[in-house]
C-alpha cells in the first residue's frame, strides 16, 4: 500500500511546469523538492546567483527537469525575461508558487522609506508582476495554479511588525481578487499563511525549532493543494505548528 502511494505521488503532477519564486532557501526550496519528487518540471529563481548554484545540488536527481535562474522579481524586465526563460527550456507554466519575501521589523516610525519599498516590491509588488505575466497563456489554457505563500501576520497584527504586516495583509486582499477573476478561467488561486517557519528568515531568534513550523510543512500544503478534485479549490490554508512555545 505505502508503496502504491509513492508510486502515485511520483507522477502526481507529471507534465506539469512550475515556477517558485525565492526557490533557493528555506521554504522555496522545500517546495522546489517536493514538487520535483512529484514529477514537475521545475524553475526556481532568486537574486542570489550563488545559492541557486548550491540549491540545485539538492534539488532530485536524474530523471527531473530543473532550471535556477538569477532573477529580482521586483523589476519588471527581469520578470519578463524569467518566464521567458521558463517557456523555452521547459514549457508553458501550470504552477506558480509566489513565495519571493523578505522581513523588516521594528517600529513603524524608525522604519525608512527604502526599507518600506523592499518589503512592499518584494512581498506584494512580485506578486502582481508574476501573475501579470503568466496569467495571459493560463487562461489561453484554461488550466493553472497560483499558490502565494503569504503568512499569519497577513491577519494578525503585532508590535513592531507593521511594515511587514501591511505587506501579507496587501497580499491576502490581491489574492481573493485574483481568486474571484480566474476561477471561471479553470485558474485556481490559492493562499497558504504559515506561522513562525523555522528558517533563517523567522524573526523568532532563540525560539526552540521543535515548537516552529518546518520548510516541509509548507511544502506539504503546497503539495495537497495542488492535488485536491479538479472541481474546487481550496481558497486559503491557516498552517500552524502543532505545539504552542
Amino acid at each position: 500500500m505505502q508503496s502504491s502511494i509513492e508510486e502515485r505521488d511520483r507522477t502526481a503532477l507529471a507534465d506539469s511546469v512550475a515556477l517558485i519564486t525565492g526557490g533557493s532557501r528555506g521554504i522555496g526550496l522545500a517546495i522546489a523538492k517536493r514538487l520535483g519528487r512529484m514529477g514537475a518540471r521545475v524553475a526556481i529563481c532568486g537574486r542570489d546567483e550563488s545559492r541557486l548554484k548550491s540549491a540545485t545540488r539538492e534539488l532530485p536527481g536524474p530523471g527531473t527537469a530543473m532550471l535556477a535562474i538569477p532573477a529580482d522579481v521586483r523589476e519588471p524586465a527581469a520578470v519578463e525575461n524569467l518566464v521567458r526563460r521558463v517557456y523555452a527550456e521547459l514549457g508553458p507554466i501550470d504552477i506558480l508558487i509566489n513565495n519571493a519575501g523578505i522581513g523588516i521589523f521594528g517600529p513603524l516610525h524608525e522604519r525608512t522609506e527604502t526599507e518600506w519599498d523592499d518589503v512592499l516590491n518584494t512581498n506584494l509588488k512580485s506578486v502582481f508582476l508574476l501573475s501579470r505575466a503568466v496569467v495571459p497563456e493560463m487562461i489561453r489554457r484554461h488550466r493553472g495554479h497560483i499558490i502565494n505563500i503569504a503568512s499569519l501576520a497577513g491577519k494578525n497584527t503585532f508590535a513592531n511588525g507593521g511594515v511587514y504586516c501591511a505587506s501579507k495583509w496587501g497580499l491576502l486582499g490581491l489574492s481573493g481578487c485574483m481568486a474571484e477573476e480566474l476561477r471561471a478561467h479553470g485558474i485556481r488561486v490559492s493562499t497558504i499563511c504559515p506561522g513562525s517557519v523555522a528558517t533563517e528568515f523567522s524573526a523568532h531568534a532563540g525560539r526552540p525549532a521543535d515548537l516552529m513550523l518546518q520548510p516541509e510543512d509548507v511544502a506539504h500544503a503546497v503539495a495537497m493543494l495542488l492535488t485536491e478534485g479538479s472541481h474546487s479549490f481550496i481558497s486559503s490554508v491557516d498552517l500552524r505548528p502543532r505545539q504552542k512555545s
